[in-house]
């Protein structure tokens, strides 16, 4: 279903405006934001110029020490766990480099692909002087289940076809590597929308023109673990973004943000 043409409202972009980060859960040795499009886990020699991270906003707004376990990259928003104990820290990282962690995102992408799906291709490392990382090297295996669930097509010549198809698709990944979701996406023809580095730059043009969309369309929205002192099950959840749903409205897609939905 295509949007009405009509100019869309400016929605507000970027961090100059963020306080205090949205927490989803918190105990006594966890805690879990909403983590904004457009802010870094932590310092990356890929952003020098950044001054704000997530990892010292949380600290200084909980006033204790923070530790990361995993990663979303700078443009992805949604659901970013930290222990609040080293030790738990370790523990979560085993739990994640184990593959024991259920983790679901929504993602806009180009193109119809299929209902369902698994991309196996195995990634070679991304530079990441922070972690002791050199780019290249050899490819270690990645996998990626992806699940459609909403299709739109707009009336605009963008690329070599009369008329846009995009779809919102669920990504599930199965393994940990760096921009997974955005490298394999891409591997299938499908990139996200927004990507600047492994999408399309016309799809983005449109997607600014039409919506006034300048982000990255994927939000972590589920996590779910086995709790490493309690040992109960615990599921995290993050509505995408205002910014991200108003995309989803304006394709037609009302009521798929959960990413709960069946394809039209």
């Amino acid at each position: 279903m295509a949007p009405t043409l009509r100019s869309t409202r400016a929605l507000r972009q970027g961090l100059a405006n963020v306080s205090d980060l949205p927490v989803l859960y918190r105990d006594d040795w966890l805690i879990a934001i909403d983590k904004p499009s457009g802010l870094l886990v932590h310092r990356s020699d890929l952003d020098r110029h950044e001054t704000r991270f997530a990892l010292q906003l949380l600290r200084d707004q909980i006033g204790r020490p923070v530790y990361p376990v995993h990663r979303l990259d700078k443009g992805t928003s949604g659901v970013l766990l930290f222990a609040l104990d080293p030790e738990v820290g370790r523990e979560l990282g085993r739990q994640f480099t184990a593959g024991t962690v259920d983790k679901r995102y929504l993602a806009v992408v180009r193109g119809y692909p299929p209902e369902a799906g698994v991309v196996e291709h195995p990634l070679a490392p991304m530079a990441d002087a922070r972690a002791g990382v050199a780019s290249g090297g050899a490819p270690r295996p990645a996998v990626t289940h992806f699940r459609l669930l909403a299709r739109a097509e707009l009336p605009y010549r963008v690329d070599r076809y009369p008329s846009s198809r995009y779809a919102l698709v669920e990504l599930r990944p199965l393994t940990g590597r760096r921009h997974q979701l955005r490298r394999h996406m891409k591997y299938i023809a499908h990139p996200i929308i927004g990507d600047a580095t492994h999408g399309k730059g016309c799809h983005n043009r449109l997607f600014t023109e039409l919506f006034n969309s300048r982000r990255l369309l994927l939000a972590a929205v589920r996590l779910r673990l086995r709790h490493p002192v309690t040992g109960q099950s615990l599921d995290v959840r993050a509505p995408p973004a205002a910014d991200f749903t108003h995309v989803l409205e304006s394709l037609g897609w009302v009521g798929l943000a959960s990413g709960s939905g069946r394809v039209p």
